[in-house]
């Protein structure tokens, strides 16, 4: 027997703000699988996309302390393969600025060595910069 799970007044917000920021009408998704199926990153993840998009649809905001949003490199290869034509990435992507917005950084310049910031392309600095800081 199915279930109807109800949205509270959070919930809802949550789920607004995400398809808001993403684009995209995440309630469309019909959890086929096929964007986890196809993630050349899913190893590396602690919940794989298709729960992602999952758990933003019933306004599970406890999402956010997932690390999959960081891993996933907008390959696109998600999107590409949804037969929903729902970007996942972008979906990611608003996570991502959620939680930035929250004025957590996730990358310290400080810890960031000498020798590293020497070696390191400045491009892949600022785009690291721009990803994961607020």
């Amino acid at each position: 027997m199915a279930k109807l799970i109800k949205l509270d007044d959070k919930g809802v917000e949550f789920l607004d703000k995400i398809m808001e920021l993403s684009g995209e009408t995440i309630t469309l998704c019909d959890q086929c699988g096929t964007c986890s199926g196809g993630c050349p990153f899913i190893a590396e993840m602690d919940v794989n996309p298709s729960q992602i998009m999952r758990q933003v649809m019933i306004g599970q905001k406890n999402i956010m302390e997932s690390k999959t949003m960081w891993i996933c490199a907008s390959c696109f290869t998600c999107t590409v393969r949804c037969p929903r034509e729902l970007d996942v990435s972008k979906v990611a992507e608003a996570l991502r600025q959620v939680k930035l917005r929250e004025a957590i950084d996730f990358i310290d310049i400080e810890k960031i060595s000498e020798e590293e910031a020497r070696i390191l392309p400045s491009i892949a600095i600022v785009g690291a910069f721009r990803k994961f800081t607020g």
